[in-house]
């Protein structure tokens, strides 16, 4: 997710993406934050579902709660989704890797 801006603003910069707009993945404080203050753009991408998908029922450290994410020290702030048309096919260990396959079509959710 750490060079998640990157991917909007090249999208955003082609004719096919000049709907995507970077300013609607900043909070109104102007803030990219992953937690329950992200803007809600964000929260809810394709993207930031693949990287934080199950993610909220792991605990990553003693005294924090489920989907704390250590990199950026605080609370992932959208936990409780599933994904309709991808299914999870492997992740490393150490989550640094994550790799989707997409659903049959009779296996796809509504």
């Amino acid at each position: 997710i750490n060079k998640f801006l990157w991917m909007v603003r090249i999208g955003g910069s082609t004719e096919a993406g000049k709907s995507i707009t970077e300013w609607n993945y900043y909070n109104p404080s102007g803030e990219f934050r992953v937690d329950k203050d992200g803007s809600p753009t964000l929260l809810n991408c394709l993207m930031y579902k693949m990287c934080y998908y199950k993610f909220g029922q792991v605990y990553t450290e003693g005294g924090k709660p489920s989907g704390y994410d250590r990199v950026r020290n605080m609370e992932i702030g959208n936990k409780d989704f599933e994904l309709e048309t991808l299914e999870e096919a492997y992740t490393t260990e150490h989550w640094l890797v994550r790799i989707y396959k997409v659903k049959d079509l009779k296996n796809r959710g509504n």
